[in-house]
């Protein structure tokens, strides 16, 4: 039986959209945005985007398309079995590391939905939403029923195989999130005070720029890209061969910079309109989960049918973002699985989502009854993020950089993007020298930074 291929151009663009768009475009970007000047901080990093991500997502996209192999294999046909052929085993295991965590947040996205369909944020005091956060992911048993149920869904769609599955999930689910986040950005900015809100966001706010904020930038853009986790190269070996590989880069970094900036308008307005300090609001899981169902019921009316769909909305846009990403990440496993030990589609996503649910399980209890198991003081959870961000992500992406600008042969690199000279290819050595010499370098800024060694300028 052939290697299947995306149906479309449209479906492949679509697809690896999903990979890039998740969680931190509405977890981190737009607090990454308020805190680093606004514009100014959307400015430097859509540069960033262009310098350094579009290059190593290029030539992730090259070499899977060129190979039509997992991500594993393809590097090792491109490297000709040379020791940078660990690359490609290192983006397949960091996918893997990533999902174990992951799906725990896409489960707490489930069980926030569900609360918000059915109103349980009615007439709460401000103070009790922590409370309830932090009831619900010490229980013992309800994360872990959201998490097999959010861990279902993505083996329904990764067992359908490409074209049935990954592909006509994302037709579904990527213009439905497009949809919903452009329907809660125009209700928040329509807010009374909302003006506020969208001056936060978008008015430069250069005294707020200094090194620090370049570096937020710049790992910014890398993790929201999904570079360096497989699923870019797993995705584009299913891309066919006249698909423009440049273009599709862009149109992915476009949608993905999209939403991730509509996301701010969902969330700044709706702050500025209770008069809550966004600064204050916090980050991550505590504005996520904490802060925003309260100033959802302030700003709308607390138990009002706007305030329900509204919220309800903005958690399903969160499970749907989640979704899509964990779907990419399963699929660089499942791939590699499959491929590499001649498996089965089925047998092989049933093996690496056994593994996923065992370790997913471990990382959702690590917040209540395993949360005296710690290393460092990091629960399980913590541990898989921080090893994954802080290491394995740059460490992967500076060594893809130094791979397609040094290693892998420059002809074969321009025939693939240029389609075999049928395309125009007028920045090929600009791209050249980006992943040379300005990637490698950024990356390992961005590398040291998170190792804590640029504390001292914060």
């Amino acid at each position: 039986m052939g290697r299947e291929n995306f149906g479309s151009k449209l479906g492949a663009v679509l697809a690896a959209a999903g990979s890039a768009v998740g969680l931190g475009n509405v977890w981190r970007f737009p607090i990454e945005t308020g805190q680093n000047g606004g514009a100014a901080f959307i400015i430097i990093y859509v540069l960033c985007i262009i310098i350094l991500g579009l290059p190593i997502m290029i030539s992730e996209f090259l070499i899977g398309r060129y190979t039509h192999a997992n991500t594993a294999g393809a590097f090792r046909i491109v490297s000709n079995g040379s020791p940078w052929k660990w690359v490609g085993r290192m983006g397949v295991f960091t996918g893997w590391f990533i999902l174990c965590y992951y799906v725990v947040v896409g489960a707490w996205t489930l069980h926030y939905t569900y609360l918000s369909v059915t109103n349980a944020f009615y007439g709460v005091p401000a103070q009790q939403y922590e409370n309830i956060f932090g009831d619900f992911v010490s229980s013992s048993w309800m994360p872990t029923l959201w998490l097999f149920l959010f861990i279902g869904v993505i083996h329904f769609v990764i067992t359908r195989g490409v074209q049935s599955g990954i592909e006509k999930s994302a037709k579904l689910m990527m213009p439905t999130l497009f949809v919903i986040t452009i329907f809660l950005a125009v209700c928040s900015i329509m807010l009374p005070g909302a003006s506020k809100g969208v001056e936060f966001l978008l008015k430069p706010d250069w005294s707020k720029v200094d090194s620090t904020t370049i570096l937020e930038a710049m790992g910014q853009a890398f993790y929201s890209l999904s570079l360096a986790m497989g699923c870019l190269c797993t995705y584009a070996s299913y891309f066919e061969k006249n698909t423009p590989l440049a273009k599709s880069a862009v149109n992915v970094a476009l949608i993905d910079t999209l939403i991730a900036i509509m996301a701010g308008f969902i969330i700044f307005p709706s702050i500025f309109n209770i008069g809550m300090d966004p600064n204050e609001a916090g980050v991550g899981a505590s504005l996520t989960f904490v802060s925003l169902p309260n100033v959802f019921q302030q700003a709308l009316g607390d138990g009002s049918v706007l305030a329900v769909v509204f919220s309800a909305m903005f958690y399903f846009l969160l499970f749907v973002a989640a979704l899509t990403s964990a779907i990419s990440l399963h699929e660089v496993a499942t791939a590699y699985v499959t491929e590499e030990f001649n498996m089965s589609r089925k047998k092989g996503a049933t093996l690496v989502t056994a593994t996923i649910l065992v370790l997913g399980t471990l990382c959702s209890l690590s917040f209540g009854p395993l949360s005296g198991v710690t290393l460092f003081d990091r629960n399980i959870f913590e541990i898989f993020d921080d090893f994954s961000g802080r290491i394995l992500l740059p460490l992967g992406g500076m060594l893809i950089s130094i791979f397609a600008g040094w290693v892998l042969d420059r002809r074969l690199y321009h025939n693939e993007i240029s389609n075999q000279g049928n395309l125009k290819t007028p920045y090929f050595r600009m791209l050249v020298f980006s992943l040379r010499y300005i990637a490698p370098l950024a990356i390992g800024l961005v590398f040291l930074d998170q190792l804590g060694a640029f504390s001292f300028l914060k």
